[in-house]
This record gives structure tokens, sequence and C-alpha cells, in this order.
């Protein structure tokens, strides 16, 4: 039985993000499967590319389209989206993408579909000065982001924002997280130099190693073993913020997918009452699998944290993770369809279920104890104005400042802005409770 073309399979990836709101860590796996695994880093870089670079092909193609597609045939515009990402970005041949789009579009049994995608990307080559010219002058096709984005990132930071967007077309590095009670920083580096990986130190955070170049991990020294996991730098300074000792009862709330819940154990050793709570079943399975790589144990819970009588048993934590759900718009480098599946209006939602989880969280938390507050978002709205809400309501809730020599300083917590330190996007703000 033939494969599928990649084309074809980059398309449908692509259109089921874009159209059925899918993430690409949902839709790409079930494309891998049908073909070769030789076959696979085309097939990503087409599904990352494509998204990563939407909003200025979506201007392109307006401009090449002499009338806007039904949208019952969007699925065209998405093939003709990754052949217009694989002619201007990975340099393809025409002829080879050309024919072998249009081939895509005649084995879907739509003839008018074939005649379109060669009439559109034969125009694209010839009106190539006049596109390239668009991606300078128009604001969503030269920051390649979609607008209501565009102007929340300028809003929220008016110095920063072209930098934060060009770090967000960026390809992320791959960082390591060494666990340090089986060896050091520096004799990790030396056994990835042994291997032949290029590798160096994260200044700012203590556990982290950034690789020049990304590999496979079965090619990480130590890996199967545990030595060492994949986690950006960034999100390593949780558990050092939240500084958990033996004999601490501790809340990793919304947990998955289990590398901040391992980090705190690799601090603290198996001394640590550990409870790790998520609400998707097969998120929690990705924890598990965390854990018994790395051999440690934890307490898992699937069940809704605001839905306290499903899973506490009345007994107050010492410190409590809230990695509460966001925007992700701080890791947009690693997850481009973040671009297509937000919208303007999901950031007011995620803050009030934000503000409803810090609520919920302070309620378990011990007098005396310490809460860490953190996202993968870059906006105020999710951020400081959450913490500020917060203490407004909250009595007893204190603001522990947070001195660092990364990031930058907030009127409540501190943001790491995406590219920073090689690091992603990524808030923290530490709270403590005041005894009564």
């Amino acid at each position: 039985m033939a494969q599928p073309d990649v084309r074809e399979l980059a398309a449908q990836v692509v259109h089921e993000v874009r159209r059925q709101g899918r993430s690409l860590s949902a839709a790409l796996p079930g494309a891998e499967r049908t073909i070769d695994a030789a076959m696979w880093p085309l097939l990503r870089e087409l599904c990352y590319g494509s998204l990563r670079y939407a909003p200025r092909l979506d201007v392109w193609l307006g401009l090449l389209l002499t009338h806007p597609l039904r949208k019952r045939d969007a699925w065209v515009g998405d093939l003709i989206l990754v052949a217009l990402y694989e002619l201007f970005f990975l340099h393809t041949p025409d002829y080879a993408v050309v024919s072998e789009t249009v081939r895509v579009a005649r084995g879907l049994k739509q003839p008018w579909a074939g005649k379109l995608v060669n009439a559109v990307l034969r125009n694209a080559r010839r009106r190539e000065a006049e596109l390239l010219a668009l991606a300078q002058t128009d604001e969503i096709a030269r920051y390649a982001h979609p607008q209501w984005l565009l102007a929340q990132l300028r809003e929220d930071w008016p110095d920063d924002w072209p930098q934060i967007c060009a770090a967000n077309n960026a390809r992320a590095p791959m960082t390591l997280r060494v666990n340090t009670r089986r060896g050091t920083v520096a004799s990790y580096l030396d056994r990835l130099a042994t291997a032949g990986v290029a590798a160096r130190k994260v200044p700012t955070v203590p556990t982290a190693v950034m690789l020049d170049k990304a590999v496979d991990v079965a090619d990480l020294p130590g890996f199967a073993d545990g030595d060492v996991s994949v986690q950006d730098a960034a999100a390593q300074l949780a558990a050092e913020l939240l500084d958990a000792a033996p004999g601490h009862r501790v809340l990793d709330a919304c947990a998955a997918p289990g590398g901040k819940t391992a980090h705190i154990l690799e601090r603290a050793g198996h001394a640590l009452e550990l409870s790790a709570v998520e609400k998707d079943a097969q998120r929690m399975q990705r924890v598990a699998e965390t854990l018994r790589r790395l051999n440690l144990d934890a307490c898992l819970v699937t069940a809704d944290l605001a839905q306290l009588d499903a899973w506490w048993n009345g007994q107050p934590f010492d410190r409590i993770l809230l990695d509460a759900p966001c925007s992700a718009t701080g890791v947009i480098r690693r997850h481009p369809d973040i671009k297509s599946l937000r919208r303007d209006a999901d950031i007011a939602s995620l803050s009030r279920q934000q503000q409803q989880l810090l609520d919920v969280a302070w309620r378990v938390l011990a007098p005396g104890g310490r809460l860490v507050y953190a996202t993968c978002s870059i906006l105020r709205a999710e951020n400081a104005l959450n913490i500020r809400r917060f203490l407004a309501r909250q009595p007893d809730a204190r603001e522990s400042l947070i001195d660092a020599r990364w990031g930058r300083a907030e009127s409540h917590g501190r943001q790491i802005l995406p590219g920073e330190d090689g690091m992603d996007g990524f808030y923290y703000a530490c709270l403590s409770k005041q005894p009564a």
C-alpha cells in the first residue's frame, strides 16, 4: 500500500490545527505513523514552519487569490500555505513544489483544485518581489503574528515587542536539566563532549545545559538512567523558587507533563510527600512515565484542582507550585500552533480561571507556607495583574520579592521574555501565607 505524500500529510495537519482547533502535538503523531521515519524531519519542518509563518503566508495568499476560498474549501488554502512555505523558506526547486502539490490536489478528486494550486504557485513566483515587499510593509506579514497578539504585545511591552516577535519566530534551542543528585553540570558537560555533543552552561540557571544543536534523546549520555531530562531553563527555575525541603508536604498543581514535579523531587530527594494533581488522564500518564524513568515517587491524583472534595484530605501543604493553564504566549517558538489556536477573547477567560485556581490553592496552603505561581505567558493580564488582584482579596497573603539575575522585575513577580538568555518566556511570583 502506497504511503501518503508528505505534503498532503502536512496540509492535513495544518488544516486540523487551523480549522479544527487541534494542537500540533496532538495532530502530528498520527500523521507520522503513516509514513517512514526517514520522512518525519520533512513533515515536521513543513508543519512547524507553515504554522510559524501562517500569518504572513495568509497575507500572501490573500493577494494571490482572485476570490476568497469558500469555507468548505479551506483545505486547498492550507495545501497552498504549505507549498508557499516550502517555496520561500526551504527553497525547494519550483518544479518539485508545484508539480507535487498539484498532484496532491488532483489526487483528492477535485479537478478545479489542481488548476488553482498550479496557477497560484506559479503566480507567487512571478510576483516574488511584491510578496517580499509586503513582508516588510504589512505589519502582520512582517512580524508573522495575528493582529490581536501584536496589539497586546505592543501594549504590554512597548519597548520590546519587535524582539519578542523575532524570538517567537526563531527555533528554540534544546535545553537539558542535569539531575545533580547523580552528577554535576560540569561532569555532564564532559560526558556530552566525549559523545561529540557541543553544549554550554546557562549562567543564570544552575542545573541547565543548552545544546548547540538538538539531538535525539537516545544520543544523550545517561538519559535512560535518569541522569538528565529535556526541559527549558526557564521552567527549571520553578523548583528553585519553591525551595521544598525534606519533610515538607508539597502540592504540584496542574502537574503535567511532569518535568517540574521531577525536578522538585530531584532537589529534595525522597524525603518529600509530594502530591501531583492533573485533571487530564492522558497527560497524567506522561507524568507517570517521567517519574518512572527517573526512579522517583509521588502521589499522582487525576482530578480537577478546583474540586477540592474530589482529591484533598484536609491536610494543608507547606509548598505549592501552581503552574497555571495559560495562553502559552511565552513558548510560541516551541509551539507555533499557538498563533492559530489562541484568540483575543481567550485571555480574559484564562485570567478568570487562573484567579480561581489561585484562590483554591491558597485554601490548601498551610500558614507560613509558600506558593509559587507560574505561567508560560508574557501577557500581564495573566501574570502581574492576576497577582495584584489576588493580593487585594487575600489579606493573609504577602509577596516575596524575587532577587535574581534572570528576567526583569514586574510590579508583582518577575518576567522572562522569549529568547532572554536563550530561555522561553516565563513568569513567576512567590507568595507566603501569614500565620493567623
